[in-house]
């Protein structure tokens, strides 16, 4: 057997997921990031029109810069987050400071700002590890300028926008004929699905929750019903900015948004709205599950103090008559008799059997 399987409980913390609570609560944005660079980026540039598109990959992001002028809309999405690379493509670009600074900040609020000719959004892509049961976070940044979309991930390894790419291939996409703002569009969009995704998956652990609350109350079930709260404040502290994000583009006057991009953002916003009321569901079920699982524990215990008195009532009587017959005294009634003994402990058997009878039949078990 192997000792790390028993050592680790020896970390309470551990036992009871309190780190994930300092997890979700010790989060100071104001504070200098202590971000990792990464070791390696990737530079992914679609040069696109209505006519062809171009795909190409490189590990530096001064390949990006000629999209600046060559009358085609590029995507560059670059995977991984360097302090120097991230300061190089904005100034080329002309991204203010400012920007710059949410680019390379970490835990920072879903949020959308229009400075200095550029659109830019920052918000987090979730997803949901099946192994550990908690909902992950990866922040993106995404800058809309004339003509390009830069987009700037922490995780090379995952994202949602395969989807995407794969309609940039097909000519006759929406993609490929509208112009930058609708690629922004088409990205908020499949983040904002994905959300859906994830509560599916958190959805089927409160069904599976509550079927083991209402079966078989634990102290488990309650560590169960603590792990998916937390799991579902990670859920609406990033869904619920959101909905923010995506009204101050459709109540933008910038001129980087197209007029007829504008019902497509109303439906990113219809998506949000609902994703978001459906995490306020969830809440008030895991709530609603808690008082479920408390209510729980209430009954057993009354269930187990009733049966307790009645056992105490029905042993009375057999300690009263055993008490009376019991006394030091010379003269008792029938202590001579041959059958005073068979009596006492008959009367201790039928009184309680009486007993049962009578609470039987006002119900009370």
């Amino acid at each position: 057997m192997s000792p790390q399987k028993y050592l680790r409980y020896l970390g309470l913390p551990l036992l009871f997921g309190t780190h994930r609570t300092k997890e979700l609560f010790h989060i100071n944005p104001t504070a200098p990031p202590e971000r990792q660079e990464a070791d390696n980026i990737v530079v992914t540039i679609y040069d696109y029109n209505a006519d062809a598109v171009v795909e190409n990959k490189y590990d530096t992001v001064t390949h990006s810069f000629g999209c600046k002028t060559n009358n085609r809309i590029s995507w560059i999405n670059i995977d991984g987050i360097r302090k120097a690379d991230v300061e190089a493509i904005c100034n080329h670009f002309e991204i203010h400071p400012l920007l710059i600074e949410d680019i390379l900040s970490m835990h920072q609020r879903p949020k959308m700002d229009e400075v200095e000719g550029v659109l830019f959004c920052l918000l987090n892509m979730l997803y949901f590890n099946d192994a550990t049961r908690t909902v992950e976070t990866e922040q993106i940044s995404i800058v809309l300028g004339k003509d390009f979309v830069i987009s700037f991930q922490e995780d090379a390894t995952r994202d949602v926008f395969d989807p995407i790419r794969s309609k940039l291939k097909m000519g006759n996409s929406k993609i490929r004929q509208r112009t930058a703002d609708y690629l922004l569009y088409a990205m908020l969009d499949i983040i904002v699905d994905n959300y859906f995704q994830v509560m599916e998956k958190l959805g089927e652990q409160v069904e599976l929750v509550e079927e083991e609350v209402i079966r078989r109350s634990n102290t488990k079930s309650l560590a169960r019903i603590n792990q998916i709260r937390k799991e579902l404040i990670v859920l609406k502290r990033n869904i619920a900015p959101v909905r923010d994000l995506v009204n101050g583009i459709i109540r933008s006057e910038s001129d980087l948004l197209d007029d007829r991009t504008t019902k497509y953002f109303k439906d990113v916003y219809d998506h949000i709205i609902q994703a978001y009321d459906l995490s306020e569901n969830y809440r008030d079920m895991m709530t609603s599950m808690q008082d479920l699982y408390i209510n729980n524990v209430n009954l057993k215990l009354n269930e187990v103090m009733k049966v307790m008195a009645i056992v105490t009532c029905l042993l009375a009587p057999a300690t009263v008559i055993g008490g009376i017959f019991g006394m030091n005294f010379d003269h008792i009634p029938s202590i001579h008799n041959k059958w005073g003994f068979f009596s006492a402990v008959g009367l201790m058997l039928l009184v309680p059997i009486w007993m049962l009878w009578v609470f039987r039949k006002r119900g009370w078990f």
